[in-house]
């Protein structure tokens, strides 16, 4: 071994190939680390870990209003709640109705004022939240949908279309629906004043 120089590295046989697939994956693993830091947010790393450019981004970010997820529509006040009823009655009247709804029947109720019920417009808004969350794949993967019938869709349309739901005092009449609400439910409260 004394005729080797020292300073002269190894002879490796390795394929050309394998240098091509670790750029590759160094690729891939900034790509990854680049989004696990955008959906964990700036509280996301680890402390005294921000770069100079995470610190710029996050001074720019107060400038811009910050993106939130939609509130419960029953916690809106006009003008927010009118927009988002407008939304709600599309998607329903667009979706929900010619796709999932058959003709209304003493056992499968529904009325076409159904926005005039609190109770169906809180119950179908929370699906139609669902479905926006779970019919797309980036953030569901290609259960969604399944995950939706079975978890949103199937549980609200049953307590909605039930004789004791909010549509059961609105009655079918001959080729049209007659829209009754329910009157008012008598409360110990009131009996007090009396």
């Amino acid at each position: 071994m004394a005729d080797e120089p020292e300073d002269v590295p190894p002879a490796l046989d390795v394929p050309v190939g394998m240098f091509e697939d670790i750029e590759d994956l160094k690729a891939q693993v900034a790509s990854l680390t680049d989004l696990i830091k955008k959906l964990t947010g700036p509280g996301g790393g680890e402390s005294g870990e921000a770069s100079a450019d995470e610190e710029a981004a996050v001074g720019e970010e107060s400038d811009e209003e910050e993106w939130q997820y939609p509130p419960f529509i029953l916690l809106l006040d006009p003008p927010e709640y009118d927009d988002e009823l407008r939304a709600l009655i599309e998607w329903v009247e667009g979706v929900l109705v010619p796709g999932y709804l058959g003709e209304p029947s003493a056992d499968a109720r529904w009325c076409h004022l159904w926005w005039e019920h609190p109770v169906a417009i809180a119950r179908l808004h929370a699906v139609w939240l669902a479905w926006q969350e779970l019919t797309d794949p980036a953030s569901c993967g290609y259960t969604g949908p399944s995950v939706w019938h079975r978890d949103h869709m199937d549980p609200a349309l049953r307590e909605l279309r039930a004789s004791t739901g909010p549509f059961g005092g609105c009655t079918k009449g001959e080729h049209q629906i007659e829209h009754r609400m329910p009157g008012l439910v008598p409360s110990a409260w009131t009996h007090g004043d009396d």
